[in-house]
């Protein structure tokens, strides 16, 4: 199919392709993320290279803007008027600190999704932007929140208040199940099993938009029971984990608040996040001697390849704690 010119400057073009993104069902998040990328890009193009169409992309310019995004720091450059005031440079402690390799290879990352899409849909002839190499990263393990932390992050909620009570019950559930807290917030009353101790997770909650099966323990089914008739007398709702203000569902930004201030009032000083528990039941279940394959089914991976990569981190601690149990020589002493 021969190519068509087009007289379209490359901000209708990166419309197009958020239009199919949204058509193909691609989360919200996502999208917003290649909205923000590429629409920064589109703004450094015209500004800085006097670009206005995908033509005239290629590797080099890439490139460029990369190192130029590295040299600028966090925050020093954005799309519009309106990002600036959202962003509030002047009192971010992070203001025009390094960008990290991870978020550069991120912007790289939406950038050639949206050049390959250009590829695809015969927008561009050649895509020599694909050809643009990640950056190496040194890989840092996550923080994982030991036994004791986790029991001072518990008693730092009060369970006499409905929203606190309400968070004490998805922090609990994610370290058991493993959810990503997109998917813990939106479950609803007909989701849960309550006999089987089963969730389904439904495929328009779900990342990988495929229904998906969690199991929790006898400890979190006490719990979840406890808390669903505590909030069935204040809120008639089948949310599992509503709002009591509003009566409508908890966003995932606004309980990533709450925990910090949970975090905070416990005294830890690591770098735990809702997100970082889902981390903690990975290596808890693969120190349990849970295989790669059925952990990567319970966290909704596209493959063994992604589980792999995101939770094989397992600190020198845990290592050792698990050397002990092998070790040849403490063995043969046992006969």
């Amino acid at each position: 199919m021969p190519r068509i010119k087009s007289s379209k400057d490359i901000n209708t073009f990166i419309q197009d392709f958020l239009d199919s993104c949204t058509l193909k069902g691609l989360a919200h998040k996502t999208t917003k993320s290649y909205y923000q990328c590429l629409t920064l890009f589109a703004k450094y193009l015209e500004d800085e290279k006097l670009i206005t169409t995908v033509e005239r992309v290629n590797k080099q310019i890439v490139e460029e803007y990369l190192e130029f995004t590295k040299e600028r720091g966090k925050y020093s450059y954005v799309a519009d008027e309106k990002s600036l005031k959202i962003n509030n440079q002047q009192s971010r402690k992070d203001f025009g600190k390094e960008v990290t390799g991870a978020t550069l290879n991120n912007y790289l990352r939406n950038i050639k999704v949206f050049f390959n899409w250009c590829e695809a849909n015969n927008i561009i002839n050649k895509n020599t932007v694909s050809n643009v190499k990640f950056i190496k990263v040194k890989r840092k393990a996550k923080d994982q929140i030991s036994d004791n932390e986790w029991k001072d992050l518990l008693n730092a909620m009060d369970l006499t208040k409905f929203h606190e009570f309400r968070d004490y019950t998805v922090c609990n559930l994610i370290l058991d199940t493993g959810m990503r807290i997109s998917e813990t917030l939106s479950l609803r009353v007909n989701d849960i099993d309550i006999d089987r101790k089963t969730i389904l997770i439904p495929a328009e909650i779900n990342k990988g938009k495929k229904d998906r099966v969690v199991f929790y323990g006898q400890t979190m089914s006490k719990l979840l029971q406890r808390w669903m008739r505590y909030k069935d007398t204040f809120v008639e709702n089948d949310l599992i984990f509503p709002t009591q203000r509003t009566n409508s569902t908890l966003t995932a930004s606004n309980f990533e608040r709450n925990f910090r201030t949970y975090k905070d009032r416990s005294g830890i000083s690591k770098a735990i996040t809702p997100h970082g528990l889902r981390n903690n039941f990975a290596r808890r279940f693969l120190l349990a001697k849970g295989d790669i394959y059925t952990l990567s089914r319970l966290l909704g991976h596209s493959s063994v390849t992604v589980t792999e990569k995101a939770y094989l981190d397992l600190s020198d601690e845990d290592m050792r704690k698990q050397y002990k149990k092998y070790s040849p020589l403490e063995n043969i002493k046992k006969y």
